[in-house]
C-alpha cells in the first residue's frame, strides 16, 4: 500500500456553537501528529474531503458534531463511503444526549459509527482523550506502515514463509518494514549475512540477522527458546495454548506464585488474536483486537513471571508423576498440565488453491495482509464471528468483500451484532448456498470457482481468498489417557464417563481423566466457544490446580 503524502488527517465537523470549543480540544493534543481540519457545516467538509482524497490524503479519524443540520449520520454515512479505513465519531452536546442516544444507540449496531462521545465540558477530559487515542491508534495500526520499525524484511514477494512471519509480528503487536532485495536497504541486510543470503532475511533489532526466516525462527530471537529454562526445569503448570484460556490462567498461575510456562504453536493470542475486533468482550464498550487483548494479556502474564514461547508445536505428552511434554525442539516437564490450545481451522482440500496459500489464499483473518487487499476482490469461506470481523476489518482496503456459506443465512452461526453490521456495508456482500471448488493464477491467486447448490458453476475473479471453515481441536498430541469424545474434544468433569472417576469420585469440573491435566477453552468437550468463557476456564482451572498440587505440598 503507497502511503499518503503528509501527516495522516483528522476532520472535524462542528457547528458554529461547538466550533471554537472542539478546535481548541483537537488542536490541544492532536495538531502535532495530525493534520487537523476542524470546519464548520457539511459544505466545507464535503469540499475538503474531496481536496484531501484527490491528494492522496489519509483520513485518520472523522469526528462530526449530532447537532449539525441535518445530523451526523448521514455525513458519515457518504464519509464511509470515501474513507472506508477512517475511523468514525459522532460527538454530541451534553444537553441533547439523552435525546441522541435513541438515534445513536443502533446507528451503532448497524456499524454506521465507530463511537459516540460527548463533546467535553471542560479541560481535562481524559475518557473523550482516551477514546480518541484509542481510535487513532487502532487507524494507525491497522492501516499505515509503522513511523518506527522494529523488524525489517527483506523479500521478494514469493517467499510463502512471509505471510505467516508478518501475521506473527502483527499478532506480537511489533512493528516492521519490508524491502525488495534489490532496494538499498535489501542490499544491505543480504551483505550483512554470514554465508549465502537466503530469502527471506530478517532483522531483528538487537538480536541480529536470521537467514531463510520461518516463523519460528523469528519468534526464537525474540522471545528466546524453552532451553534457556535448564535441563532441571519443572514447571508447576505447563500451559499448551497461548489463546484467552491459556493466558488467563498464565496470569492467575503465575501471580499465585506458580512456576508458569505456555508453549504456543503459532503468536499468542490463538485464533482470537486474529480477529480485527471484538465488540461483546466484558469491559471493553468500545471493543478491543485480538491483538491488543493478547498484548496486554502476555504483558500482564510476563510481569508476574510467566514465561511465554512462541512458535512451538507440542508433539506428545507421557503421563508419570512429573509430566513430560514433548515439543518442537525438546521437552519440558511439569507437575500439572492445562491443555488449552483451542481449535484448528479445517483445510478446504482444493489442490491448486492449497498451492496457493500465503499468495492470495489464507487460513484464518491474517488482519496482516489486510493492507496489500487494496482495491482488490475478496471472497471469505465461513459464517462464525470470525468470518464476520475479518470481513468488516478487509472492507475498509477491498473493493468488495463476499462471504461465502453452504448455509441459506448466517443467523444460525454468527452473533447478530455483527448480521446487523454486515447489512449495512456496501462493500460487503453475502453469498448462500454455495461452496469454492477450484482457483488459480499466475504465481498468485487470480480466480476461483464457486459451486451452487444446484451444482452451477461460477467463476469469479478473485486476489484474496481468506478461509475460516470452522473448526477441529488441536490435541491429536494426546495420549490414550486422557479420553476424548468422538470429535475428538477433551473431556472433563462430569462429562467424564463413571467408569473413568476415581473411587467412585468425578474429576475436578476441568480436570481430564488423568490427574494433573486439566482443559480449558475451545478444545474442552462442551465448552462455549466464545472468548469470555474461555478467559473464565483458564483463571477458573489455575484453582484446580492448587487444589491438585497441594497434597504434594511441603
Amino acid at each position: 500500500m503507497t502511503e499518503s503524502p503528509g501527516n495522516p488527517v483528522i476532520l472535524v465537523v462542528a457547528t458554529a456553537e461547538h466550533h471554537a470549543a472542539l478546535s481548541d480540544e483537537f488542536a490541544s493534543r492532536y495538531a502535532r501528529d495530525y493534520d487537523l481540519h476542524v470546519v464548520q457545516g457539511g459544505a466545507e467538509a464535503y469540499e475538503l474531503k474531496h481536496y484531501l482524497m484527490t491528494e492522496g490524503r489519509q483520513i485518520a479519524l472523522i469526528a462530526v458534531d449530532h447537532s449539525l443540520e441535518g445530523g451526523a449520520l448521514p455525513m458519515l454515512d457518504k464519509l464511509r463511503v470515501a474513507s472506508p479505513a477512517s475511523r468514525r465519531v459522532a460527538l454530541v452536546p451534553v444537553a441533547g444526549f439523552a435525546a441522541a442516544l435513541d438515534e445513536l444507540r443502533p446507528a451503532l449496531g448497524q456499524g454506521r459509527l465507530d463511537t459516540y462521545l460527548i463533546i467535553p465540558q471542560g479541560a481535562r477530559d481524559e475518557e473523550f482523550h482516551t477514546a480518541i487515542s484509542e481510535y487513532l491508534s487502532d487507524w494507525s495500526w491497522s492501516s499505515t506502515a509503522p513511523v518506527v520499525a522494529g523488524v525489517r524484511i527483506v523479500d521478494d514477494g514469493s517467499q510463502s514463509a512471509v505471510p505467516a512471519i508478518r501475521d506473527f509480528l502483527d499478532r506480537m503487536g511489533i512493528a516492521y518494514e519490508r524491502f525488495h532485495p534489490d532496494s538499498e536497504v535489501g542490499r544491505e541486510l543480504i551483505a550483512a549475512v554470514d554465508g549465502e543470503a537466503t530469502l527471506p532475511v530478517v532483522e531483528t533489532f538487537n538480536r541480529g540477522l536470521v537467514n531463510g526466516a520461518t516463523e519460528r525462527a523469528v519468534a526464537a530471537a525474540f522471545y528466546g527458546t524453552p532451553a534457556d529454562l535448564g535441563e532441571d526445569f519443572v514447571a508447576d503448570l505447563l500451559i499448551v495454548g497461548g489463546g484467552p484460556a491459556g493466558l488467563a490462567a498464565a496470569v492467575y498461575g503465575a501471580s499465585e506464585g506458580l512456576e508458569t510456562v505456555v508453549l504456543e504453536s503459532e503468536a499468542i493470542g490463538g485464533q482470537a488474536g486474529t480477529s480485527s475486533m471484538i465488540r461483546n468482550y466484558l469491559g471493553f464498550p468500545r471493543g478491543v483486537s485480538g491483538m491488543r487483548l493478547a498484548l496486554r494479556a502476555r504483558v500482564q502474564a510476563t510481569r508476574f513471571g510467566a514465561r511465554l514461547y512462541t512458535g512451538r508445536a507440542v508433539t506428545a505428552l507421557r503421563v508419570g508423576d512429573v509430566h513430560e511434554v514433548d515439543f518442537d525442539g525438546g521437552t519440558l516437564r511439569a507437575r500439572s498440565v492445562l491443555v488449552a490450545c483451542g481449535v484448528t481451522y479445517r483445510r478446504l482440500g482444493v489442490p491448486a488453491l492449497e498451492e496457493l496459500e500465503g499468495r492470495g489464499v489464507h487460513y484464518g483473518a491474517a488482519t496482516s495482509v489486510a493492507r496489500d487487499m487494496q482495491g482488490r476482490d475478496v471472497y471469505i469461506v465461513g459464517g462464525g464471528n470470525s468470518a464476520g470481523q475479518a470481513a468488516l476489518h478487509l472492507a475498509r482496503f477491498a473493493n468488495s468483500v463476499t462471504i461465502v456459506v453452504r448455509r441459506a443465512s448466517l443467523e444460525e452461526t454468527m452473533s447478530a451484532y455483527l448480521i446487523n453490521e454486515i447489512a449495512t456495508h456496501k462493500r460487503i456482500s453475502l453469498r448462500t448456498g454455495a461452496r469454492v471448488v477450484d482457483g488459480g493464477g499466475e504465481g498468485q491467486l487470480e480466480w476461483i470457482c464457486l459451486e451452487t447448490s444446484d451444482g452451477a458453476i461460477d467463476r469469479v475473479p478473485a486476489q484474496g481468498l481468506f478461509l475460516l471453515l470452522g473448526a477441529d481441536p488441536g490435541c491429536s498430541w494426546l495420549p490414550s489417557e486422557v479420553v476424548q469424545d468422538e470429535r475428538g474434544f477433551v473431556l472433563t468433569g462430569r462429562e467424564i464417563p463413571m467408569d473413568r472417576w476415581v473411587d467412585g469420585r468425578p474429576p475436578a469440573p476441568l480436570e481430564t481423566t488423568t490427574p494433573g491435566i486439566f482443559a480449558a477453552g475451545d478444545v474442552r468437550s462442551g465448552s462455549m466457544k466464545r472468548v469470555a468463557s474461555a478467559s473464565g476456564e483458564g483463571a477458573a482451572a489455575v484453582s484446580q490446580v492448587h487444589g491438585f498440587l497441594a497434597p504434594s505440598a511441603p
